[in-house]
C-alpha cells in the first residue's frame, strides 16, 4: 500500500518509543521508504542502531551535524509521522518552538502529518496539551490514539498509545487520495447463519475478507462508511460503524434501515439463500432427521433495487463458471448500477482466500476482467469504478 512512498518518522521520549521499531518494519513491508528522526529523550529509551538497522538509514538526531538535514529530510519525504509524540512535542509544536531537528523538520515539511501522542492520562487530559492538540488538528494533523489501557507507571486510563496496525493504517490512510470524501457508503459482509435448532444451522463459506477490504478501502478514501456484517473473524476498520447480524432476516432489517441514508450500497454478503421452514426449538435426534424443508429468504439488493430513488447498487455474483451473461441479466432484474463477477472455483478467488479474481459490469453492459489481486486491491478497482460512474455525493 506504501510502494515508493518515502516516510519521515519521528520518535521521541517516550517508554512508548520500543514500539516505534515495530512501526518502521510494518511500513517498510507496505514498500515505504523510512527515514528516522529522534529527539535526544527518545535516544534513551530505543538506540537509534535499532532503527538504522531496520531502516538501512542513518538515524537523525543532531540539528548542527548536518547543516541542511532539516530542509533535505523533509522536502523528500512524502509524509511526516511522530510515534510516539510526547505531551512536550506536541506542545513545542503547536508553538513552532524549533529547538531540535524534529522541530525544525515540523516547520519545513509541507505534506501530511500524523502523530501518535503517548503520555499518563493526567498529562493527556490537561487543558494546554488538549488545546495544542485541537490546534494542530485545525491545521490538518491527523492524530491517532491514544488509547485507554495500563500505563508505565501503573495508572490505568487514556495515554496508552495506539497498535502498531491503527498507526500504520493511519499512514495509509493519509497517503490515500480522499476521491470518496461526501459519499455515505454502505457495505454488507461475510454469511448469514440460519438455524436449524440450538446446536445446527445453515450457511455458507464466506469469511467476510472482501466485503471488509471494500469497507476499509472505502475509509482510507474519504467515504462515511457503515458495515453490515454477518458473523467473521475479520477485524473490523477503525473509524467504520459496524452493525453485526447473524441472519439474513437481520441483515435485510440492517440493510433497509441504512440504505436510505446511503449514497451507495455494495452488497458483498454472502446471505443463505435458503432459512428452515421452522426452527426447532431442542436439538434434533439424528436418528429421527430425514427432511429438512426450506424457505426462500428476501432477495435483499433485488428489494433495495424496487424501491431505490437514487442510492449506486453494486451486487455480488459468486458463480462456479464463467457466467457474463447471467450477471448482466442479474443487473436488469434487479436494477443493479454494477456487479461484481467472480468465478469460485477458480485457483485465488472467491471464499476464505486472500485473492480475488473479478469481473466488473456496469449497466451499459460495459465490462473489464481483472487478473488475480489481494482483496484490498480489488476493492480499490471496485471503487475506482463506481467514482468513474459518479453516484450522487452528499452535499
Amino acid at each position: 500500500m506504501l510502494e515508493g512512498r518515502n516516510i519521515l518518522l519521528g520518535i521521541t521520549g517516550s517508554i512508548a518509543a520500543y514500539k516505534s521499531a515495530d512501526i518502521a518494519r510494518r511500513l517498510i513491508d507496505e514498500g515505504a521508504d523510512v527515514h528516522v528522526v529522534m529527539t535526544e529523550a527518545a535516544a534513551r529509551f530505543i538506540t537509534p542502531y535499532t532503527l538504522e538497522a531496520l531502516t538501512g538509514h542513518r538515524v537523525c538526531s543532531d540539528l548542527f551535524e548536518d547543516p541542511y538535514s532539516h530542509l533535505n529530510l523533509s522536502k523528500n519525504a512524502d509524509l511526516f509521522l511522530i510515534a510516539p509524540v510526547t505531551a512536550n512535542t506536541i506542545n513545542k509544536l503547536s508553538c513552532g518552538i524549533a529547538d531540535n531537528l524534529l522541530g525544525n523538520l515540523w516547520l519545513t515539511f509541507q505534506g501530511p502529518v500524523v502523530m501518535a501522542p503517548a503520555m499518563n492520562e493526567r498529562m493527556y487530559s490537561h487543558a494546554i496539551v488538549q488545546n495544542n492538540i485541537a490546534m494542530l488538528q485545525k491545521m490538518g494533523v491527523r492524530f491517532v490514539g491514544p488509547v485507554s489501557g495500563s500505563l508505565a507507571c501503573g495508572d490505568e486510563g487514556v495515554g496508552k498509545m495506539a497498535e502498531v496496525s491503527s498507526i500504520v493504517e493511519a499512514a495509509v490512510a493519509a497517503l490515500t487520495p480522499n476521491d470518496l470524501k461526501g459519499y455515505t457508503i454502505l457495505v454488507t459482509a461475510g454469511p448469514t447463519r440460519e438455524a436449524i435448532d440450538p446446536v445446527r444451522y445453515i450457511s455458507n463459506r464466506s469469511s467476510g475478507k472482501m466485503g471488509y477490504a471494500l469497507a476499509q478501502a472505502a475509509n482510507r478514501r474519504g467515504a462515511q462508511v457503515t458495515l453490515i456484517s454477518g458473523p467473521s473473524s475479520e477485524t473490523p476498520p477503525e473509524s467504520v460503524s459496524l452493525i453485526s447480524v447473524e441472519t439474513a432476516a437481520e441483515m435485510e432489517k440492517a440493510v433497509m434501515k441504512y440504505v436510505s441514508s446511503a449514497n451507495v450500497l455494495i452488497m458483498s454478503a454472502a446471505v443463505s439463500d435458503f432459512v428452515p421452514f421452522q426452527e426447532s426449538k431442542v436439538k434434533h435426534d439424528k436418528n429421527g432427521f430425514n427432511l429438512l424443508k426450506l424457505n426462500k429468504t428476501t432477495d435483499i439488493i433485488q428489494k433495495v433495487g424496487q424501491q431505490k430513488k437514487t442510492c449506486f447498487l453494486v451486487g455480488f455474483a459468486a458463480e462456479t463458471g464463467s457466467s457474463p451473461e447471467r450477471a448482466r441479466k442479474k443487473i436488469k432484474d434487479k436494477n443493479l448500477d454494477m456487479i461484481v463477477l467472480n468465478d469460485v472455483s477458480k485457483e485465488g478467488a472467491g471464499f476464505e482466500v486472500d485473492t480475488n479474481i473479478v469481473t466488473i459490469i456496469d449497466k451499459k453492459g460495459n465490462s473489464a476482467e481483472y487478473p488475480v489481486m489481494k482483496k484490498i486491491d480489488v476493492a480499490n478497482v471496485i471503487l475506482d469504478k463506481i467514482v468513474q460512474l459518479k453516484p450522487r455525493r452528499n452535499k
